[in-house]
């Protein structure tokens, strides 16, 4: 079961969108996906390859010839948004600097307590778990995410394909600390939440597992 809230406007983002939120993919496994052909597939691949936003690497799945399967390169990855990344090192840098860590983790704590009271009051009237997640995934989508979520039995995977502030995540470590309180505040201290991919650490995408206990 899959939530994707989509936020696509024309062929060229849908392509790319499904190579971010689905990893590397073939022509066929595109064309499948957005209900075309095989032969209009290729042309847009082709059409975005010569604007250097995907990438092509021949492989061999099983029997037969092997398969050309297709991935964003750096460019294509430059596409989805990085929310306002110089100015916002700039200004990470310079609180430490000049006010030290502990100002810097005050203005994090307030970053988190008015993030928590924004989804609360958006979710204020959602209730079930299925409902929360498919509205949180929603409102991520907006701010840049690429969220998404699915339940794998009685667990819930919830994804987020794209990171708009992993430059300043990778300067502040307690960012990430910032958003797991989040995610538990949002769901309830009720679940579990464990994540399992995280995009500083290498990973194409964050990945939280979230469980009953």
């Amino acid at each position: 079961m899959e939530n994707y809230p989509t936020r696509t406007k024309n062929a060229a983002d849908r392509f790319l969108t499904l190579l971010k939120t689905k990893g590397p993919l073939s022509a066929a496994e595109l064309a499948s996906e957005l209900g075309i052909t095989s032969e209009g597939a290729r042309l847009q691949l082709l059409k975005l390859s010569e604007e250097g936003l995907i990438q092509s690497e021949s492989t061999t799945r099983g029997v037969g010839r092997p398969v050309l399967i297709w991935s964003l390169t750096q460019l294509g990855n430059a596409r989805f948004p990085d929310t306002h990344t110089e100015l916002t090192l700039q200004i990470i840098q310079t609180i430490k600097t000049v006010l030290g860590q502990e100002a810097l983790d005050n203005v994090i704590i307030a970053r988190e307590k008015k993030q928590q009271e924004k989804y609360q009051q958006a979710l204020a009237g959602v209730t079930g778990l299925e409902n929360r997640l498919t509205s949180f995934a929603a409102m991520r989508t907006e701010e840049g995410y690429l969220a998404e979520w699915r339940q794998e039995g009685d667990t819930f995977l919830f994804i987020e394909n794209h990171c708009p502030i992993c430059c300043a995540a990778t300067q502040c470590d307690n960012i990430c600390t910032s958003e797991m309180n989040t995610f538990i505040s949002i769901l309830g201290e009720t679940m579990q939440v464990t994540r399992m991919d995280h995009i500083i650490n290498g990973a194409r995408r964050c990945v939280y597992k979230i469980e009953r206990p």
